[in-house]
């Protein structure tokens, strides 16, 4: 067992060493570093402010579990009195009832359960928050990438027209239509340019680095997820997914409901801790007296004791009271996101089934659109068609292809999202 934890505690330690190093790389280089879906995610596991703060509650979690199994320390006094024997010294060593004991460190064992499993589920949240950036950011890449090349077509078009406008076989509304189409697209990758700036201005700000330039490229392509919705439990892998979690039946609930169910273990043991409370803890006594002028007494005297405390008039009522409220409330924290988290896994699955439907039917339809848009070209060149229908299969074929690019990102985040609400405590 200590040589699973350490090789896993190197290999946490390696990945975070390469993950700061990227970031490094990155801040120091002049020209813009590409990087890869999988590098983005190591960045912002180790920069990124989720998983740091629920960190910071397991390193409270863990101090209370120390705390709990630390034992009182014993008193010492030391007294001198005018009356025989004018000596007195005593030591008090607390006791302790064994049930407050395992009560009270099985309480901090399951608060510190929950804090790691609210660990786990924001590491996982960062991951997905990485992972949706990044989809995100290849989309608005790709979005003006394609602006850019339908305002070179644009352009293309508008000479076209010129030229047969010039040769008499077009009028001067074919080249204002070309004219006007063209200055509408140059628009239109403008503003996509900015979008895609912005995209990965976020995914910098996620992965920790500065969001004032850009300082990244995106090394990764846009590519359907090849997770079959048919079979959701099957294994899930693509380009932009190369370490997938595997979509298997696992007997441990997803980290959100564990972490709930761990907080209500420990509001339980609470309770009992409590109730048991009402019998505080007995002290056992060990003394010596001394100092007897007179010389009658031989040697020092011992004083052996023990204290009970009696529950007369207390019985710990008030953190019963705070117990059971405090149980009460995580129990139905409990529930809540046990239902939460079913519903959540049958949005995703849905709306990942839904998001493969779109892609396989964009696929089909950007090509049909783009023959049209080819044939359309080719016909107005030769004068077998007119302007609009061409600027129409145009705008048809780019209308197209951006919806096929934006439901690749939405398949890639709802996969992401898939994998997030299904995420399960390792083993």
């Amino acid at each position: 067992m200590p040589t699973l934890v350490s090789r896993r505690a190197s290999g946490a330690l390696r990945s975070l060493v390469l993950a700061l190093l990227a970031i490094v790389a990155v801040r120091a280089a002049g020209a813009q570093q590409p990087v890869t879906r999988a590098q983005a995610v190591a960045a912002a596991l180790a920069a990124g402010p989720r998983a740091a703060l629920a960190a910071s509650d397991v390193a409270s979690a863990r101090a209370e579990l120390t705390g709990a199994r630390t034992f009182q320390n014993p008193t010492a006094v030391l007294s001198r009195t005018g009356s025989v024997p004018t000596s007195h010294a005593e030591v008090e060593i607390p006791l302790e009832w064994p049930w407050l004991r395992s009560a009270r460190v099985g309480a901090a064992q399951a608060s510190l359960g929950s804090a790691r499993l609210r660990v786990a589920f924001e590491r996982a949240a960062a991951r997905y928050d990485a992972e949706a950036a990044y989809v995100t950011a290849l989309a608005a890449t790709e979005r003006a990438r394609l602006s850019r090349r339908t305002t070179t077509d644009a352009d293309s078009l508008l000479r076209l027209a010129r030229l047969r406008r010039d040769a008499g076989d077009a009028s001067d509304l074919d080249v204002e239509l070309a004219t006007v189409s063209a200055g509408q697209l140059a628009a239109a990758s403008d503003g996509d340019s900015l979008g895609a700036i912005a995209a990965l201005l976020e995914l910098q700000r996620v992965m920790g680095l500065g969001f004032d330039t850009v300082a990244i490229t995106l090394a990764d392509s846009l590519a359907a997820p090849l997770s079959p919705v048919s079979l959701p439990l099957a294994p899930s892998s693509s380009p932009l997914n190369p370490e997938p979690s595997p979509l298997v039946p696992s007997p441990s609930p997803p980290l959100q409901v564990a972490a709930a169910e761990a907080s209500l273990q420990a509001g339980e043991r609470a309770l009992a801790l409590a109730r048991r409370g009402a019998f505080a803890a007995p002290s056992f006594t060990l003394g010596a007296e001394g100092g007897d002028p007179s010389g009658t007494e031989n040697g020092p005297l011992g004083i052996i004791g023990i204290s009970i405390p009696l529950p007369l008039f207390n019985w710990n009522g008030a953190a019963i009271q705070a117990a059971t409220a405090s149980r009460d409330r995580a129990r139905v924290e409990a529930d809540v996101a046990r239902r939460e988290s079913d519903a959540a896994i049958a949005a995703a699955r849905r709306e990942l089934a839904a998001a493969l439907r779109r892609v396989d039917r964009d696929r089909a339809l950007v090509a049909s659109a783009d023959r049209v848009a080819a044939m359309s070209l080719v016909a107005y060149g030769a004068g077998a068609a007119a302007l609009p229908s061409v600027l129409e299969a145009q705008r048809t074929a780019r209308q197209a292809l951006a919806d096929y690019v934006n439901d690749l990102a939405a398949a890639n985040v709802a996969e992401a999202a898939w994998r997030l609400v299904t995420a399960r405590e390792g083993p």
